[in-house]
């Protein structure tokens, strides 16, 4: 069985945390982490071009397959990732959400667990809504939602750093120069893991 992890990036630090969830999502026998990146809006393409340090990470994805329909039918599994927007997922994000009309129709998605990881300019800037309000549109779609529970190493402490029960999270930085801590990625790697052994349990 596989899990996806399906994200969004622009500066990077969410591609790092996706590696991470996909190396928890492989420790679990029998799983498969399948990453995948969200397809970006022709607008913002433009605007990396003219940026030298985007147009390294959108290089660093280049060999990522962009997420599909089918990507999202054939999983058992998922885990989504998002830089915040305002509070919000990217709207890149919520486009492939948006996009999986047809998967809902049909309940093609019901029953399956998925989790969320996301990053922030601050330690303010919207971890935890950002996360929050990626979850309704797994409910729509029936997936049971996986969290960070605290019994996960790293997550009681009072660092400037991510950690949520809602989901695994880092700080970015205001000018995106951060890159995600090593605790963030520990809990990254443990969302992966959980997802993994919430989706053989549901699926044995």
């Amino acid at each position: 069985m596989n899990v996806l992890i399906a994200y969004y990036t622009m500066y990077g630090h969410t591609l790092a945390m996706a590696r991470a969830v996909a190396e928890g999502a492989g420790e679990v026998a029998g799983v498969q982490p399948v990453v995948r990146r969200v397809q970006e809006f022709e607008a913002v393409d433009r605007v990396i071009d003219a940026n030298d340090f985007l147009k390294n990470i959108r290089e660093a994805q280049k060999n990522i397959p962009v997420c599909t329909l089918d990507d999202l039918r054939g999983a058992d599994g998922f885990v989504f990732g998002s830089p915040t927007r305002f509070g919000n997922m990217a709207a890149q994000m919520k486009q492939l959400f948006d996009s999986a009309a047809s998967l809902w129709l049909k309940g093609e998605l019901e029953g399956k667990p998925a989790g969320l990881f996301t990053s922030t300019a601050t330690t303010h800037g919207g971890q935890e809504t950002t996360l929050l309000t990626m979850m309704p549109p797994l409910l729509h779609l029936g997936m049971i939602v996986v969290g960070v529970p605290y019994s996960t190493p790293g997550m009681l402490h009072t660092e400037g750093r991510g950690g949520t029960p809602y989901g695994a999270s880092t700080v970015a930085g205001p000018q995106g120069e951060l890159r995600p801590t090593p605790e963030d990625l520990a809990i990254a790697r443990a969302l992966g893991r959980r997802v993994a052994e919430v989706t053989t349990r549901l699926r044995s």
